[in-house]
């Protein structure tokens, strides 16, 4: 596994994306996705000079921050149970995959607790899978401003997983959609709202297109997924 030749290249079609759409390449933030990867994996694109990681489970996380150079951010990106919003809170310097009121509330409760105010997205199913965590349109909009009214979060904008598809372009009014729905929320709170998650291996070109600032890539650098580590009851 060459990866400072997959990193390469992952940044070259950002910029290649990025051209297409008239937008500076310093615009989007790689969140590389190391959820099933092993902390020597991590060190090594550390030492390529990637500094932000994604992971999906608080449990695997842990283990793995712990084994890392300190300078590291991560991200939680997967879905989060309530009763690990104590580690969460701890551990990541962002959580994306906030998906109701009552999680929010429980993440406030633990940031007020450690004395911090930690930055958010709020994850939207925009397609309405029934596999997937995530807020309808509606809902977000209903609750939106009771949890921008909690005093320890700070919601800097949305995040979707797209449906998988065989061809990117499929996906594009999805995050469309989303990109839509950040701005009918800038207009609830009357602020603006720096970010939009979206994009992953597959489909991340279209969403760079469509006004992602956030792209989460895994599989595209860092190959297939090795076992997990600690499997518990959050994947």
């Amino acid at each position: 596994m060459d990866l400072a030749a997959n990193l390469k290249g992952i940044q070259q079609r950002v910029a290649a994306a990025c051209a297409r759409a008239n937008r500076d390449s310093s615009s989007v933030t790689l969140v590389t996705v190391s959820k099933g990867h092993p902390a020597e994996t991590i060190r090594e694109l550390a030492d390529l000079g990637v500094t932000l990681f994604g992971e999906n489970r608080v449990q695997e996380a842990k283990i793995k921050i712990s084994q890392c150079p300190s300078r590291l951010q991560w991200h939680l990106i997967g879905h989060l149970q309530s009763n690990k919003c104590r580690d969460a809170v701890h551990f990541f310097s962002m959580i994306q995959s906030v998906d109701s009121l009552a999680l929010a509330r429980e993440i406030n409760k633990w940031a007020e607790k450690s004395a911090k105010t930690i930055p958010i997205l709020l994850e939207v199913n925009v397609a309405g899978e029934s596999s997937k965590f995530g807020y309808s349109p509606e809902g977000l909009l209903m609750e939106l401003k009771e949890i921008n009214a909690l005093p320890k979060i700070e919601i800097q904008g949305l995040m979707t997983v797209a449906p998988w598809a065989q061809e990117a372009e499929k996906v594009r009014p999805v995050f469309r959609r989303l990109a839509e729905l950040k701005t009918e929320c800038e207009a609830i709170l009357g602020a603006s709202l720096p970010h939009l998650s979206m994009g992953m291996s597959g489909d991340f070109e279209v969403a760079v297109e469509e006004g992602a600032t956030m792209i989460r890539v895994g599989s595209a650098i860092l190959g297939p997924r090795k076992a997990a580590i600690n499997r518990t009851a959050d994947e």
